[in-house]
């Protein structure tokens, strides 16, 4: 079993080399494939320098870097990685620190036991774990909904820790460009009938100061995209 790994990167100087290390500490066979979106802070120069012998690796790990030429969001930096993906399941991992990717194990054991097309790593299940209450909320109502339009039972849909069989993903004709492609992927899997099941994950989320990017305005986007997905896509 091989596992592409999708690792879309903006503005993630402090985080972007130790996430990558963490990657390919996994025991897993897999390859990376990183997307800068335009980065400013100097992760591009960063990943510019990378060379793949100076990052431990327990298990493969190949990186495959791609550059984008403007900041074109990071549901289009997801979109920008699939046609690259060989492996037989491609999961998502931000270039923070947020989630632990050793916690791909529980994932990958579970769809290769029960055959399944989609397996997501849950943070409500995981114990929940939030810095700014509003937002917890928000992705509860968000996910509430998602189980009410598509008849799902989901703990959490904005999770970013998603593993979806390759050859799936890349009929899902995607389109979001922002944080909304988390929804938009949940709900056309549901859509073509394919079912989502859950295993919990830790989960550390950090502040703003840290650099936390989601915003207010990307739930709304999250609302329109849940909305169109279930009444005019």
């Amino acid at each position: 079993m091989k596992l592409s790994v999708i690792m879309p990167a903006y503005n993630e100087k402090d985080t972007i080399l130790t996430a990558l290390e963490r990657v390919k500490a996994v025991e897993i066979e897999k390859e990376i494939i990183i997307v800068d979106n335009c980065s400013t802070d100097g992760t591009r120069e960063l990943l510019q320098q990378i060379n793949d012998d100076d990052i431990p690796s327990t298990g493969s790990g190949h990186c495959r870097i791609i550059f984008q030429p403007q900041n074109l969001g990071k549901g289009t930096s997801i979109r920008t990685a699939i046609p690259y993906c060989t492996g037989d399941y491609t999961i998502i991992q931000d270039a923070d620190l947020e989630y632990d990717p050793q916690d791909w194990h529980k994932l990958v054991d579970l769809a290769l036991e029960k055959h399944l097309d989609a397996v997501y790593g849950s943070r409500v299940l995981g114990g929940p774990k939030a810095i700014y209450t509003h937002y917890y909320w928000g992705v509860s109502f968000l996910t509430f909904l998602i189980n009410l339009l598509f008849g799902a039972k989901l703990t959490d849909a904005a999770t970013a820790c998603k593993m979806i069989r390759t050859t799936v993903l890349k009929e899902l004709k995607l389109t979001c460009a922002g944080f909304d492609l988390d929804f938009e992927l949940t709900d056309k899997l549901l859509k073509k009938g394919y079912q989502i099941v859950e295993v919990p994950v830790s989960y550390r989320p950090r502040s703003f100061e840290e650099g936390k990017k989601i915003r207010a305005k990307d739930g709304l986007k999250a609302l329109f995209t849940i909305l169109r997905d279930r009444f005019w896509a």
